[in-house]
């Protein structure tokens, strides 16, 4: 495991607002020279720290009028059901994340869509139409006030 320290957090703090401030930016903003806000960069790719850089998509300009968290309870709690489900999962463009948890429930997800149609046609014609899928509950999102992700 990589030993991070104060500054290297500061640096990914910026990286992750902005993943594309140039190294001389980023350097000045972290108050380190160029080239030691580089190697510490590098380092931190190197040692899987930054695993990686993404673009941060505006939902509306892409037609997503429809965000909801759903929460998915499996009727079969084995390996094989759990990587059926996954991997519909993976195939279904409106899922845009999908977490395994603990609770009365086996998953997680968040679903984008253009509107409250597409998702009830996602809801009945591919979530429920899964045979590993036992309950579903939607919860829809009115708002996000805080969202960091990336």
């Amino acid at each position: 495991m990589t030993k991070i320290d104060e500054k290297d957090r500061h640096i990914l703090r910026v990286l992750a607002r902005d993943g594309r401030i140039s190294n001389l930016d980023l350097a000045d903003r972290v108050s380190l020279s160029p080239s030691a806000c580089l190697r510490r960069v590098q380092s931190l790719e190197a040692a899987g720290v930054i695993a990686g850089y993404r673009a941060v998509l505006n939902p509306a300009a892409m037609g997503v009028g429809f965000t909801a968290l759903v929460t998915v309870g499996l009727n079969e709690h084995s390996k094989a059901a759990q990587a059926a489900f996954e991997a519909a999962m993976v195939r279904a463009p409106e899922v845009r994340e999908c977490h395994n948890i603990t609770g009365n429930v086996e998953y997680i997800l968040r679903v984008e869509v253009a509107d409250l149609t597409s998702y009830k046609e996602f809801h009945t014609d591919k979530l429920g139409a899964l045979p590993q899928v036992a309950t579903i509950q939607t919860h829809v999102l009115m708002a996000s006030p805080k969202d960091d992700r990336a």
